[in-house]
């Protein structure tokens, strides 16, 4: 059974950091590229970056790039998200997902349970 299990959210004040991990279990992690979306209450499902298989191409949407960074680890099978300078506007349910190709924005093939992350004075 593929599992993605997120973890490392939180409550954090506004220009503060988290980092994010995802544990994936039940497939062959290093064979696929890897996702972090998200998504507020009462907003559409948000894709934030995606990385391939081996780490060499990552991509980031505009308001991730230069504040996120995403990782992953082959050996251990796990997906990172370390989040910097964190807005209030980054507060939503954070989960991984497995992009139906490297480019996918909307098309994900599993979607694990999220961590909640909240941004807030």
């Amino acid at each position: 059974e593929v599992q993605l299990v997120a973890s490392g959210g939180g409550l954090v004040q506004p220009g503060e950091s988290l980092t994010l991990s995802c544990k994936a279990t039940g497939f062959t992690f290093s064979r696929f590229d890897m996702s972090w979306i998200r998504q507020a209450p009462g907003k559409a499902l948000e894709w934030v970056s995606t990385i391939t298989e081996g780490g060499d191409t990552i991509y980031y949407s505009d308001s991730a790039k230069g504040r996120f960074t995403i990782s992953r680890n082959n050996t251990d099978n796990t997906l990172w998200l370390q989040m910097n300078n964190l807005l209030t506007d980054d507060t939503a349910l954070y989960s991984c997902a497995i992009p139906r190709g490297e480019k996918s924005r909307n098309e994900f093939l599993v979607r694990g349970q999220g961590t909640q992350v909240t941004v807030s004075s």
